[in-house]
């Protein structure tokens, strides 16, 4: 149980920067040991936001979690409808990202029209914000890079500028749209990027990603790594 529980946190957490702390509700959490219960709550549900549940389906899958923290009989043949989990989030998933898709489209259209942004090859649109004088990386160097990842509502879900410093990666172990559209910057350069679904993380999403979602990011590019550095 502590393996899965751990698991679920896990796969929840890395797609977000911190969060800044809610507003104190009617009932405040009063202890420490309630903040952190709150917080598995908190990451499992991230975990499952795909299903996009409304409020009533919400209640009822309380109602599960707490009928097996409690050791309560379940109200149905769990064995029965464990294999209609996937089935289930499958059709919602589908349902959710067309939906998105849609919003994404209107969103690109409307920035491509006033900001008259470069297509990125692959898919995607390049901004830039400010000229780099430095190198240009290719699509397998490793970069640092500062960013900032916000949906198409203007959402940030991740963010290296909250973390105080740049991150490193390899060009071609990221989206699609990263790959391609960061291989456009020259070194000190800023731009905006623009990224469908199918050049983000697709109809799947992620933890706080939408299925489907188009996201934007600005990107800052800051080295080059060099191969020498990498091995030290």
């Amino acid at each position: 149980m502590k393996l899965v529980l751990m698991s679920l946190i896990l796969a929840a957490a890395p797609a977000f920067a911190a969060d800044a702390p809610a507003a104190a509700s009617k009932n405040p959490l009063k202890t420490d040991d309630e903040r952190a219960i709150y917080t598995i709550g908190f990451l499992m549900g991230r975990n499952v936001a795909s299903f996009s549940m409304t409020p009533a389906e919400v209640r009822v899958i309380q109602a599960g979690l707490g009928d097996a923290i409690l050791g309560k009989q379940p109200q149905v043949d769990v064995r029965f409808y464990q294999p209609r989990v996937n089935e289930l989030l499958s059709k919602r998933m589908v349902s959710a990202a067309a939906k998105e898709k849609g919003k994404g489209r209107a969103y690109t259209e409307k920035f491509v029209k006033d900001s008259k942004p470069r297509a990125i090859p692959g898919g995607g649109w390049y901004l830039e914000t400010k000229a780099g004088s430095g190198p240009t990386p290719s699509p397998t160097d490793t970069i640092k890079a500062h960013y900032r990842g916000t949906t198409i509502e203007g959402v940030e879900f991740d963010s290296s500028y909250s973390r105080g410093a740049p991150t490193e990666f390899a060009l071609n172990a990221v989206i699609a749209c990263w790959t391609n559209g960061i291989a456009m910057m020259k070194v000190g350069g800023k731009a905006k990027l623009v990224c469908p679904s199918d050049v983000a993380y697709g109809d799947p999403g992620r933890p706080g990603i939408k299925p489907g979602a188009t996201l934007v990011f600005e990107v800052e590019l800051v080295e080059i790594v060099k191969p020498d550095a990498q091995q030290k």
